[in-house]
């Protein structure tokens, strides 16, 4: 099964952007992103087990890049490419820098894990299996939501999303995030790469934002003061200001720190 992508914006902007969401969650994370880029073509997925992908359950962050690197080469056509990432779709977007260096001119990694927990890893399995009963309960999302910044406007979608998703694919997700590392062709992408990771956010995700500002000469590391994981929910204004600033070489919004 092909993944389901969602076209927004103008099909003949000068920029190709790809907007790749976190786990649990889908496409519909980026409304306030695509409606603030109109003027360039909005390219946004379902990743597998998500959304409408939600039956290509065979999710893996490499199969995944695979995809998208393939959907990228048919649909630029020598346009500017940029490609943000959140969460488990920034984990995709550096796999898919590794394996392209030459491909993406421009990359935004959101609060993306790149330290492997092996110890959670293996309690994975045994406790998502124990706690899944709840993910179909309402008051349980909503808990679930509120760590992700999602408002009242997302909860139903979350909700109805959560319950649908299958036992086997929260696992493999799950799998896949905690034992995610930076690929060795990273270091070789030749696009601008920008790093963003929340005040807030715990101390494996400010490392591994180190990690990737590090591992790469073209890369910006920035904090986002005041919030935890979950940046373009919670401050969807002020990371699209940040995202045009970036873009045109401009001064960042004074809110945001360099790393």
């Amino acid at each position: 099964m092909a993944i389901h992508i969602q076209e927004y914006g103008d099909p003949n902007g000068d920029y190709l952007m790809v907007f790749l969401h976190g786990g649990g969650v889908s496409g519909w994370m980026w409304e306030k992103q695509v409606a603030a880029f109109a003027g360039y073509h909005c390219l946004v997925p379902d990743l597998p087990g998500h959304g409408l992908s939600r039956e290509d359950q065979e999710f893996t962050i490499r199969s995944s890049a695979e995809e998208l690197l393939s959907v990228i080469e048919e649909r630029a056509q020598g346009r500017k490419v940029l490609v943000t990432g959140f969460s488990l779709g920034a984990q995709v977007l550096v796999q898919m820098l590794g394996m392209k260096p030459e491909l993406i001119d421009y990359a935004i990694i959101n609060s993306a894990l790149v330290r492997p927990i092996p110890s959670a890893n293996r309690l994975i399995g045994p406790t998502v299996r124990l706690s899944f009963p709840l993910i179909k309960l309402r008051w349980f999302a909503k808990l679930q939501a509120k760590t992700l910044y999602l408002g009242d406007e997302y909860l139903e979608r979350y909700y109805e999303e959560s319950r649908q998703m299958e036992l086997n694919t929260l696992i493999r997700v799950l799998e896949e995030n905690m034992s995610f590392r930076i690929p060795a062709g990273f270091s070789e992408a030749a696009g601008k790469i920008l790093v963003t990771v929340g005040e807030q956010e715990k101390s494996v995700m400010k490392q591994s934002a180190w990690d990737l500002t590090a591992a790469n000469p073209r890369s910006m590391g920035v904090v986002i003061p005041k919030i935890g994981h979950g940046v373009p929910l919670a401050k969807p204004e002020l990371f699209n200001e940040l995202v045009q600033a970036w873009l045109q070489g401009g001064e960042l919004p004074g809110e945001c720190r360099r790393l």
